[in-house]
């Protein structure tokens, strides 16, 4: 009933800068707050940055400075403006939505993943 659907990445030499979209459709009510993950190979899903409503934008330390979440709240959604790439930030990006769908509890949501690479 949720789709959340990423696009946006690619391969970027070092230093370079990419932007993620990712959009939230459905029956949606409301929207707690959207952001980013990534994995790497063989490590762990770890946050990148989420935008609570209402509230202040957090960052993983990595990526402070370097990287921007914005949200349009008319139209479900959330974007990573990533610059100075680094070859550590290559991973899968995940969009990640805590929202609320008509008739039912705030759930939490998924994208399929879009690739980062970094390398020159």
């Amino acid at each position: 009933q949720v789709q959340l659907v990423e696009s946006g990445g690619g391969l970027v030499q070092p230093g370079g800068s990419l932007r993620l979209s990712c959009v939230a459709s459905g029956r949606i009510f409301s929207i707690n707050a959207m952001g980013w993950y990534r994995q790497a190979a063989g490590k762990e899903r770890e946050l990148v940055a989420v935008f609570p409503s209402g509230r202040d934008r957090r960052y993983a330390d990595s990526v402070k400075g370097r990287f921007t979440i914005s949200r349009d709240n008319a139209k479900n959604t959330v974007s990573l403006e990533m610059n100075s790439l680094k070859p550590e930030d290559t991973a899968v990006y995940y969009c990640n939505a805590l929202l609320t769908i008509v008739s039912d509890v705030p759930r939490t949501y998924w994208g399929q993943g879009t690739q980062v690479t970094v390398s020159s």
